[in-house]
């Protein structure tokens, strides 16, 4: 919600629809297609990493998901603080100490586990989407109706590129690491389905509501533009929901792939010190990064997945041996360096990072295993290469 209240202040009601649109149909697209592999092989993101970046290597895409995730976790903390001294009118001596208690509470939800995280979201998602009905049918008036919403002149500017990379960048890692989750689906069909509602009706819900609020009253922060309307004791409850329900899940990935890349069960253990971090770099001023921090994760995230769906269809063939039965490689340069490349171009293209990322990543790792077998197969003939 609050990326979309970027795209409010940057773009007309079309377009911005547009954007939307387009963002978080790409980012439910690659959610999905992970979900298929998580499903069919039981397997989620950071565990498929072995296969493609091999046994040492792996940990790569441990601490990217790890580190992407603990910057939405720390954002997470210090939005939830910053807001409610603001709403509250405390003073500003309680930012602080609120951020550490939100930051211990968010992560206790995650210990629960699973059953935790389900209870919350089936009590906060109906609650939070009847909220933010209201808020839009508020500002839809306020606005005089669509033909004012029509009406409204953007008074800050984005590329089309860059709003989209934005978009896809605010679940990013979480449709990354949703295999989490999707890898206990009953069949992949459940699992796909699943990821589309997700990621193209839930999270475009929520960026379209920040926009929608963004445009009319000319403000970015969706809580303020609640109180502008009247809704305050609403926008306490949303705001502690929305993210409540977000920093469990993230908090949880945190400690997933933290525990796989120490190679380690401690999941408790590791869910508090990654919570601890996390609080440091809330009171560091994460805050103030959400834009740069969301451009980010749209370009070097994505060439993960990129690489783990090349490895699976065209190496393994659409099936992983079992993980106890093969040998793998500390290091697969030829995963780690498509990576590499799909990252590098993501950021540095002017088009849309995350498809430049994952279409970079996945080509060059076909490329690359393409002529490693041909190279293996006139080995193997006695022929010189």
């Amino acid at each position: 919600m609050f990326a979309g209240g970027k795209l409010g202040m940057a773009f007309n009601f079309v377009d911005m629809l547009w954007v939307a649109a387009v963002g978080n149909t790409l980012l439910a697209l690659y959610a999905a297609a992970l979900a298929f592999i998580a499903s069919r092989s039981g397997l989620n993101t950071v565990l498929m990493g072995r296969f493609c970046f091999g046994e040492a290597g792996s940990r790569l895409s441990d601490f990217l998901l790890g580190f992407a995730e603990l910057g939405w976790y720390a954002w997470g903390t210090a939005t939830v603080a910053i807001v409610l001294v603001k709403l509250l009118g405390l003073a500003g001596g309680f930012t602080v100490p609120l951020m550490v208690l939100f930051g211990l509470g968010f992560s206790i939800t995650a210990i629960i586990g699973f059953k935790g995280l389900d209870l919350l979201s089936r009590v906060s998602v109906p609650l939070m989407f009847a909220l933010l009905v209201v808020a839009m049918v508020i500002d839809t008036r306020d606005a005089g109706g669509f033909a004012g919403l029509a009406a409204v002149v953007p008074h800050e500017t984005m590329t089309f590129s860059a709003a989209v990379t934005m978009v896809f960048g605010t679940f990013a890692s979480g449709a990354t690491q949703a295999t989490n989750w999707t890898r206990l689906s009953r069949s992949g069909r459940v699992a796909v389905v699943a990821s589309i509602v997700a990621f193209l009706l839930g999270n475009g819900l929520m960026v379209v509501a920040g926009a929608w609020c963004a445009m009319v009253y000319q403000q970015a922060d969706i809580v303020e533009v609640m109180m502008l309307q009247g809704l305050s004791f609403a926008a306490v409850v949303m705001l502690c929901l929305n993210l409540w329900t977000i920093q469990g899940p993230t908090i949880y990935n945190v400690s997933a792939a933290a525990c796989h890349m120490l190679r380690s069960e401690r999941r408790r253990t590791a869910t508090l010190v990654a919570a601890a971090v996390g609080i440091v770099l809330a009171i560091g001023g994460m805050y103030e990064m959400l834009i740069p921090f969301l451009v980010l994760l749209g370009s070097i995230i994505p060439p993960v997945g990129g690489v783990i769906m090349a490895d699976f269809w065209c190496r393994h063939r659409g099936k992983y041996p079992a993980l106890a039965s093969v040998q793998l490689p500390r290091y697969n340069f030829m995963g780690l360096g498509a990576y590499a490349l799909g990252a590098v171009l993501a950021y540095a293209s002017p088009w849309v990072a995350p498809l430049v990322g994952i279409g970079a990543s996945a080509l060059c790792y076909i490329i690359t295993l393409e002529l490693r077998s041909r190279r293996r197969a006139l080995g193997q003939a006695g022929i010189e290469p």
